[in-house]
């Protein structure tokens, strides 16, 4: 969108609908003068402008995107490292757990032959309690019973010793193949993780890889936009300067015809309208007819160009108008000059001769056709043409113009 300057208007106080109705009309009428500036460069600047503001939006858009991507693409980095290691840890766990179970497996199976070895001793030696016991009777010295008493709960105690271990190796055991499977579904649960992932990080990349494409691309367009506009602009250029030289023409043939005018005034010791001659009226009164039955939508006035930026005059008022809507004469003259113009699309100058001290002129721009031609006599209120969108122009208007001794003043103080 090209960037139009609009001044800012308050909003009015919610019980004071004429007061807002009023603002409402007055941001109206700058944004139908901020839209009629744009007539001031060619359909084909404004097109590359557009695209070109197009063009740096979308650019601004796609790396801001990209920038997102890469963001995302850059956690899932740290992301990945971090499962990897996790990976890592669990595998280094699972071996570990291995490691241990093996360990313990070989140590149930050497208590189990040694309690084995036990028990076939005690198969083949009889139970060392009750052995014990025997000797004891068999025995008459008190000494030696009481020896021979030690030496049986010493043999017992190491029996029941052995058995102990064995159980004991075997819930170790237990605990060890617990442990593996825990860590192998811990692996299991890593490595899937990491294979999602991998999927996002595919994804991610693949993202980044379009994004930047993307951006590649627009700054190609961009370039290619920046590129059409300053052709566009050096052409519109281009075409104000013989467009300025022009207007310096046509003034000095309007001051001439003013200068004239002005001897057959003093000659004929008159004023064409009796009024003072130092200069034109400073309100309207309404010597000229409205050109046009349709609102004013940009006003006679300095301004800034929306596109190249320069502060320029807009040498006379636009009205918003239908095509083919008439336009009438402001005052009785005769037409001195009809022609196309790239700018001004077609156009047409009336001399109005001197009037209130000064010499009188009307130009008409952006008309579809003219009825009247060179050197036709007009008359106030008389269809001269019809409204178009000729030339430089967003829509059907009217740009009308006054002059004063050949230079350009605002239309409102004539009409």
């Amino acid at each position: 969108m090209l960037a139009v300057g609009i001044v800012a208007v308050p909003f009015a106080h919610a019980d004071d609908p004429d007061e807002l109705k009023e603002k409402e009309r007055r941001v109206q009428r700058q944004l139908n003068s901020a839209h009629d500036a744009l007539e001031e460069s060619s359909a084909t600047a404004r097109s590359a402008y557009a695209k070109l503001n197009s063009a740096k939006v979308e650019l601004t858009a796609a790396q801001q995107q990209l920038a997102r991507t890469r963001g995302k693409l850059a956690a899932a980095k740290v992301r990945d490292a971090q499962m990897q290691t996790k990976l890592e840890n669990a595998i280094a766990k699972l071996k570990l757990a291995r490691t241990q179970l093996a360990a313990g497996r070989l140590d149930v199976l050497e208590q189990r032959k040694e309690f084995g070895r036990t028990i076939a001793s005690l198969y083949a030696n009889g139970d060392p309690q009750l052995l014990g016991l025997a000797g004891i009777l068999r025995s008459g010295d008190a000494s030696e019973i009481t020896r021979r008493n030690a030496a049986v709960d010493m043999a017992a105690s190491q029996e029941d010793r052995r058995y102990d271990e064995l159980k004991a190796a075997e819930v170790l055991l237990e605990v060890n193949e617990t442990k593996v499977e825990d860590a192998k579904d811990e692996v299991q649960l890593q490595r899937e993780a990491a294979a999602d992932h991998l999927d996002l990080m595919e994804t991610l990349e693949q993202q980044a890889e379009d994004d930047a494409a993307s951006v590649r691309r627009l700054v190609t367009a961009r370039s290619e936009a920046a590129t059409d506009a300053f052709q566009a602009k050096q052409a519109d250029l281009a075409t104000l300067r013989e467009l300025k030289a022009e207007q310096e023409r046509i003034k000095e043939k309007l001051r001439e015809a003013a200068e004239k005018a002005r001897e057959l005034a003093e000659q004929a010791n008159q004023d064409a309208e009796g009024g003072s001659p130092h200069g034109g009226p400073q309100s309207g009164d309404g010597y000229l007819g409205y050109p046009v039955a349709g609102a004013v939508t940009s006003p006679f006035g300095y301004r800034v160009h929306p596109i190249y930026g320069y502060y320029s005059l807009h040498d006379g008022t636009d009205f918003g108008a239908g095509c083919g809507q008439p336009l009438y004469a402001g005052a009785s003259g005769t037409v001195i000059s009809s022609y196309y113009q790239t700018a001004w699309g077609n156009r047409l100058i009336i001399d109005h001769g001197f009037v209130r001290g000064v010499g009188l002129a009307t130009i008409y721009n952006h008309a579809s056709s003219y009825t009247a031609g060179v050197g036709d006599r007009v008359e106030r209120g008389e269809v001269i043409g019809y409204v178009g969108t000729t030339g430089w122009s967003t829509g059907c208007h009217l740009h009308f113009t006054v002059t004063s001794n050949g230079n350009p003043v605002d239309p409102l103080s004539w009409l």
